[in-house]
């Protein structure tokens, strides 16, 4: 597969203990890693540094830092939060090192000093609880200095495994991250607190020491997964797409699925429509060819099945669904398909029992019904969220929003880094359902399609907004239009 692991704080810990043995001190090795990035970014004339440590490892991960700054004769001022006969061995043996060298310790930021980079070592993977008291008030002074930060790991008041903010955090203009990613930094909240995020192995190599739980998607899984047509090649080669959905008033959601399957390369796509008297032909796209819903299934003329664009929850979409679950084919399930699943045993049960590829794609609040609980615990944890819609639907699934993450039955995960918050506009899902069809009609094996059709549908909004057409204004339709470019830019 391809991009960088990705594991939870527990799998942290055990790489960490496989990796002591022949590591040294892995604090040493963040301590220089994160030293070197911030004089990096500071250049190699004097300035002044603020680093914050804290009461555990990261605080020692911050007093290496400082030591290095400090020896390279930046101008360093060192705040601790915490008490010294608590820290670990390793912190203990770091903040020594800080004195060594000359330095001495703050209790509190100096409110007369201006700095021009902060170095956040508050707070690591091991933060639970929300940060409140003095620690959180750390943190809001820390944020309103105005100097660029510096985050150790992970920002302070940012849960590693969710991306929650715990209380309060610190906003990032940078990230060093150490060994592998962790998802609460790709996902939810942790993007918008993170800044630009940088990886650190540390010299190790995660995947020989532990099997990852997660993967970050990355441009490589197009390569993997598009491959060039032979000349000799015709529409049938290409799949087949149909679209049910588009009942009255919502017959754009479904022409949007529909375009975008076949400007994305499927053969022929149909668009099998709810309501009785379509109100417009399609004169943008006349190759969309319209057919009665029920004749799409009985026919068994596609390839693949996208189910609930426009759909509406009428008995005449509930049946059509009931019908289309049992055929089959790859079917992609969105929008009002994955109501009606929620609000009907009968339904979820001929879902778990297909045969065929099943891919849904839900935003939080569908995956909320679908799993019986409210938006805000499905936010609470998106990882855990997708990887149990995954399990108990036996389907891949895309948890949409900010660090999309796609879930196979078995529980692999992965996250999608790109995208914009220009994508919060109407007709974006079904755009995707209907780029994950066209890539499924061409033969790609469903959890790959589904992945690709994630990282595409994002990486086209964030050309556009490169381009200089967002992010705020960006239309389904030009997102399509630019996914397409972008396949097509592979070789």
């Amino acid at each position: 597969m391809p991009a960088l692991p990705i594991y939870t704080t527990p799998a942290m810990r055990r790489l960490e203990e496989l990796a002591a043995p022949a590591s040294g001190t892995l604090m040493e090795r963040a301590g220089a890693a994160a030293a070197e990035f911030a004089r990096a970014l500071c250049g190699d004339t004097a300035k002044a540094i603020l680093v914050v440590a804290g009461p555990g490892n990261n605080g020692g991960d911050a007093f290496e830092v400082a030591a290095h700054l400090k020896r390279w004769f930046f101008r360093v001022s060192v705040v601790f939060a915490g008490e010294r006969h608590k820290l670990p061995k390793d912190a203990l043996l770091a903040l020594g090192k800080w004195e060594a060298a000359g330095g001495t310790l703050l209790g509190e930021i100096p409110g007369e000093s201006r700095f021009d980079l902060a170095v956040d070592g508050l707070f690591g993977t091991g933060l639970k609880r929300p940060l409140a008291g003095a620690h959180g008030a750390l943190v809001q002074r820390l944020n309103a200095l105005g100097a660029p930060i510096l985050a150790l790991d992970v920002p302070s008041g940012v849960d590693a495994d969710t991306g929650a903010v715990l209380g309060r955090a610190v906003r990032a203009r940078h990230t060093i991250t150490f060994i592998a990613h962790k998802p609460g930094l790709l996902t939810l909240d942790g993007p918008d607190h993170c800044g630009e995020l940088k990886l650190d192995t540390l010299g190790l190599d995660p995947v020989g020491l532990l099997e990852p739980e997660g993967m970050l998607l990355d441009a490589d899984i197009l390569g993997l997964v598009i491959t060039p047509r032979p000349r000799n090649f015709h529409k049938g080669q290409a799949g087949s797409v149909a679209v049910l959905g588009g009942a009255a008033g919502m017959v754009g959601a479904a022409v949007i699925a529909g375009r975008a399957a076949l400007k994305c390369g499927a053969g022929r796509v149909y668009l099998g429509l709810l309501t009785p008297r379509p109100p417009y032909i399609d004169d943008a796209q006349p190759e969309l060819m319209l057919r009665k819903p029920a004749a799409l299934l009985e026919k068994e003329l596609v390839d693949v099945l996208v189910a609930g664009p426009g759909m509406g929850k009428a008995d005449s979409a509930r049946k059509l669904l009931r019908a289309a679950l049992a055929a089959p084919v790859t079917i992609i399930l969105d929008a009002d398909a994955l109501n009606l699943i929620a609000a009907s045993r009968a339904l979820a049960t001929s879902l778990v029992k297909r045969k065929a590829a099943s891919l849904l794609t839900p935003h939080p609040a569908e995956a909320a019904r679908l799993l019986g609980v409210t938006t805000g615990k499905v936010q609470a944890d998106r990882v855990a969220a997708a990887r149990t819609i995954a399990r108990r639907y036996r389907c891949i699934a895309v948890l949409k929003g900010n660090g999309s993450v796609i879930a196979e039955p078995g529980g692999k995960f992965w996250i999608n880094p790109s995208g914009n918050p220009g994508m919060a506009s109407a007709g974006m899902g079904d755009a995707l359902a209907g780029i994950a069809a066209a890539l499924c009609a061409q033969g790609i094996e469903p959890l790959q399609a589904l992945l690709a059709a994630t990282y595409v549908h994002g990486a086209a909004a964030d050309a556009l907004v490169a381009a200089g057409s967002g992010p705020r204004g960006i239309t389904a339709s030009e997102v399509i239009d630019s996914a397409r470019a972008l396949i097509n830019a592979v070789r």
